[in-house]
């Protein structure tokens, strides 16, 4: 009971110290990207520093070639000014700069921008590295901010193309290289290396969350990921709630590692996974699975195996209420995943002061160091000194 009364003090803290962070923030993250660039990226790590050796570079027996081959033919659909607007190396800070956020400055070229044809091998590269699922919830993304727009009657800063591709590095058989999809509401980080895959950070979310009319009228995402959450945290007993709960009260918004949170120092905190039985392990494995399956089949296994292998180390832990009708937080947490989920206040077409159903922002990274599958690429540059 001690510990867990010391993980919400930390937790409360840290929150404090996140907000003050956020609401320093100028429209457009011109600051935060200044901030990027000049701090060192270390990941997200506990109070107790990094843990190593937890990534390393191997064979997966999962081809990328698709990829790589879709990738080059998009790079080649280009105009040579949206080519050098697009790729940059596979070491820049371009890959920190991303923003879920609706009014960032964006590199690279937009879907506003593309040709059907372009758009068409966008998407068949979005296609190759993403699950069927992952590729519609990423399509529906984009169309419920054309409904936004429909909504603000905002389409300068809202809308369904306002999404921008970047590369990094040239699409390589055995040189990292990745690319980079980034807009409101939807962020998507794919690393490279060999036949290895790091897809994080990933940012999905939405508001609203369901098209009730116009265009795009019965569009409708993040509800498995709402509901599936919801689920494991009612097969909790009350003694397992009591270590998982650690605010009743969501006034606000939680999320801790959205844009420009590469380096956030975060403990872990409610119940263990080594305190769960072994049917509420499966239902965990099947939560975290909701969201690394966005990612392509092949290489979803290839990361669940990873993340099974740290289960017992894998801690939950929850804000707000319990019921059909609540809105909460929750947030996954192990040596190797970092999953948030977070019912958000409005923020357009009108503001409210408590969060909604009906504005969700998800995020999932790669604690300790491999974010953007950076250890993997200090490795490889270890290993190949350039």
């Amino acid at each position: 009971m001690i510990r867990h009364h010391r993980w919400i003090a930390s937790f409360a803290i840290l929150l404090m110290c996140t907000c003050v962070v956020v609401y320093s923030q100028r429209p457009g993250g011109r600051a935060d990207r200044a901030s990027v660039i000049e701090e060192p990226f270390v990941g997200i790590v506990t109070s107790e520093g990094i843990q190593r050796d937890l990534f390393s570079i191997k064979s997966t027996g999962v081809t990328t070639e698709p990829v790589r081959e879709a990738a080059e033919a998009f790079l080649a659909g280009l105009s040579d000014d949206q080519r050098k607007r697009t790729v940059f190396p596979v070491d820049d800070s371009e890959w920190q700069q991303w923003d879920n956020r609706h009014r960032s400055k964006r590199q690279g070229v937009g879907f506003d921008e593309m040709s059907e044809a372009q758009r068409k091998l966008a998407f068949e590269m979005l296609g190759k590295s993403l699950s069927a699922k992952g590729l519609k919830k990423t399509k529906d993304i984009m169309k419920l901010n054309g409904t936004l727009a429909e909504l603000a009657d905002n389409f300068d800063e809202y809308g369904e193309w306002l999404y921008w591709v970047t590369i990094m590095g040239e699409p390589s058989k055995t040189q990292p290289w990745g690319w980079q999809l980034d807009g409101h509401h939807l962020v998507i980080n794919y690393f490279v290396l060999g036949d290895q895959v790091v897809m994080s950070p990933v940012f999905m979310g939405s508001e609203p969350v369901e098209a009730k009319a116009g265009k795009f009228k019965g569009t409708i995402v993040m509800q498995d990921e709402q509901n599936k959450g919801l689920a494991f945290m009612q097969s909790l007993t009350d003694d397992q709630r009591s270590k998982a709960i650690l605010m009743q009260n969501k006034n606000g918004n939680n999320n801790l590692t959205e844009a420009y949170k590469d380096n956030v120092v975060l403990d872990y905190a409610g119940i263990v996974g080594s305190e769960l039985s072994d049917e509420q392990k499966n239902g965990l494995i099947r939560l975290i699975e909701e969201y690394v399956g966005n990612l392509r089949q092949e290489h979803a296994t290839v990361r669940m195996s990873e993340v099974k292998e740290h289960l017992d180390e894998t801690y939950f832990a929850w804000i707000g209420g319990t019921t059909e009708e609540s809105v909460y937080y929750y947030r996954i947490h192990s040596p190797v995943v970092l999953i948030e989920f977070d019912h958000q206040r409005r923020v357009a077409p009108f503001r409210t002061a408590e969060p909604t159903r009906d504005h969700i922002h998800t995020v999932i990274r790669t604690p300790n160091g491999n974010d953007y599958g950076k250890d993997l690429l200090r490795q490889h540059h270890h290993n190949h000194p350039h």
